[in-house]
């Protein structure tokens, strides 16, 4: 989760210096009075930026390798966990697909060793002696499952991204980052709105040229995420004259976290190298997993882990397709299962490719030639299926977008419209997909549908947002979690909620109706910045702003078990009703 290090917000001593309710009202409109207008930015330079990042990770899977319980390995692993019945079977399939790849043609022997390559590109100092770096190696020599699980993961990816550093003469340590950030889930989606095997954000990613529209998501795309992650990591080694260690960090919390550091240790005498620095603790953590790795992976029977083979040899093929595509028509075109499809080509939300393209797929190197001799004698207007429909009395873009599962932009586009006025009438041209909804099991919809359908504690709820609402209204109001109402929606704390969206609330009330009351008497909520001070702890800090220890640590990613640091930065949302 991104957590905005923001400037210090004087809340409790606004009060204590006889501000008035009206003026610190007045502020909570005022989003400068109490943030710098850099802390709100959105789109500007990652380099320069001061966001903490938390890694998706394999939260999941380690807890699962560590229970040694094989079937949670599968049932409870991201993209299969906790589905509608019609669709388990579906969805086993492709989970076990994801960590189980087809084995690729047989080749030569050592030379064609896909870890031997790896080791090759080692540029990085190993030989660190600290005891983050050792506490991380210990943990991987008590779970070798888990090495195993993940190089499963990655093994369609691998090859790519290992050719990718090379070619840019970056060390190959850095191939080994998506395990760190995403288990090599191409699907891993953060509480802090992080998405794909490489974990960006939306504003990191809108800056490096990853788009996202109702058809795709460019963060989830193999081939551009791994370009922009690699430009990004190439810009800010450069940025720290080549200390790669250093550009790690930065690509977790921001150029401009570790550039402050590096200025308070030179005013302090200091060095300023990553191992010296004072960091944010996902940081100082980030790091040492990539180095632990680095030495498991460079002499794996140093620490008792066997490597599973993996050949130095491409999964996939860059196959061009010229126009919009039909994914289960892609699936059948190359003769592989249409899960197989979604795997490789992760960044689309729907049962298409995007119309506006990039007009590829990638598919099973086996399978590229099949492919493209089959889509050259596939007839275009078979590519994508289209529906006509004549608007009725009552329509309107929205209701006919919700008809056929689609966005009002997309009829828009499709039919060359200026605005969203329709007449009685009128037809209309309807992208819709060639075969029912459940045969497109990893498209964004049915991977949302199997995340609300999963069993929870509580009682069933189904909420309309409306306007105004926030995370911490709905979740205060059943008694749950920030963080949970957007886990069990499929979404982020930091996703913005549209007024008519439906959710999923496992309510911790009395009530038990199929659909949850809109009617509330609304506090006044506000969103604010906290900087750690000297002697602080959770509960004090809960107490004087009236709010639960638990949410304080879903809202920052916070372990309730470690201390807090003075200086942390920390964000609340405060009823300033009850607050000091």
């Amino acid at each position: 989760m991104p957590v905005k290090r923001i400037s210090l917000i004087l809340f409790a001593s606004s009060l204590a210096t006889g501000c008035s309710n009206s003026q610190i009202i007045e502020n909570w409109h005022t989003p400068s009075a109490w943030f710098t207008e850099s802390s709100l930015a959105d789109d500007g330079n990652p380099l320069e930026s001061d966001d903490v990042v938390v890694a998706k990770g394999d939260q999941a899977l380690m807890a699962s390798v560590e229970s040694g319980d094989d079937e949670a390995n599968t049932v409870n692993a991201p993209l299969d966990d906790a589905i509608s019945p019609e669709l388990q079977a579906k969805a086993k399939e492709a989970r076990e697909k994801l960590d189980n790849p087809k084995p690729q043609p047989e080749g030569s022997a050592s030379d064609n060793d896909m870890w031997d390559r790896l080791r090759a590109g080692f540029a990085m100092d190993h030989s660190v002696d600290s005891d983050r770096v050792q506490s991380q190696l210990d943990w991987y020599v008590r779970n070798p499952r888990y090495i195993e699980r993940v190089v499963e993961r990655g093994s369609r990816y691998l090859h790519h991204i290992v050719g990718e550093t090379e070619a840019r003469g970056l060390p190959t340590e850095l191939a080994l980052l998506p395990v760190v950030e995403s288990a090599f889930d191409p699907f891993a989606y953060s509480h802090g709105r992080a998405a794909g095997l490489w974990q960006f954000i939306p504003s990191t990613g809108k800056y490096f040229g990853l788009t996202q529209s109702w058809w795709h998501d460019d963060r989830r795309d193999v081939l551009a995420a791994t370009d922009a992650a690699l430009t990004y990591l190439e810009r800010l080694a450069n940025r720290f004259d080549g200390d790669y260690t250093l550009a790690l960090a930065a690509y977790n919390s921001g150029g401009g976290t570790v550039s402050s550091a590096m200025r308070r240790n030179r005013k302090a005498g200091k060095p300023t190298d990553f191992w010296s620095l004072t960091l944010p603790t996902e940081t100082r953590h980030y790091v040492p997993k990539v180095i632990a790795l680095a030495k498991i992976f460079d002499n794996p029977e140093a620490y008792g882990i066997k490597l599973p083979d993996l050949k130095n040899e491409p999964y996939f093929e860059v196959v061009e397709t010229g126009s919009q595509l039909d994914l289960a028509q892609a699936a059948k075109l190359a003769a592989v299962d249409i899960d197989e499809i979604y795997l490789l080509n992760p960044s689309y939300n729907r049962w298409a490719t995007n119309p506006d393209g990039p007009h590829r797929l990638l598919v099973p190197i086996q399978n590229a030639e099949t492919f493209k001799v089959a889509l050259d004698n596939f007839p275009a207007k078979q590519r994508v299926s289209w529906q006509n429909y004549r608007v009725s009395k009552g329509d309107s873009l929205n209701t006919i977008a919700r008809r056929f599962s689609t966005t009002p932009a997309v009829i828009q586009q499709v039919n060359k419209l200026n605005s969203d006025l329709i007449r009685i009438g009128q037809q209309l041209l309807i992208p819709s997909s060639t075969k029912g909804s459940e045969a497109y099991a990893l498209s964004q919809s049915q991977r949302l549908e199997r995340t609300q359908d999963r069993k929870r504690d509580g009682n069933k709820l189904r909420y309309t947002v409306r306007r105004g609402d926030t995370f911490w209204d709905i979740a205060r109001d059943h008694r749950v979690t920030v963080r949970e109402v957007a886990a069990w929606n499929g979404m982020a704390p930091g996703d913005p909620l549209i007024p008519g969206k439906e959710l999923v609330i496992w309510s911790k009330t009395a009530q038990s109706t199929t659909t949850a009351s809109n009617t509330r008497s609304k506090a006044m909520v506000r969103k604010v910045g906290y900087r750690v001070r000297s002697g602080d702890s959770l509960s004090a800090i809960a107490s004087r702003f009236s709010v639960n220890v638990r949410d304080i640590a879903s809202w920052n990613d916070l372990n309730t078990d470690r201390y807090l640091q003075p200086g942390q930065s920390l964000v609340l949302y405060v009823d300033i009703r009850n607050s000091p």
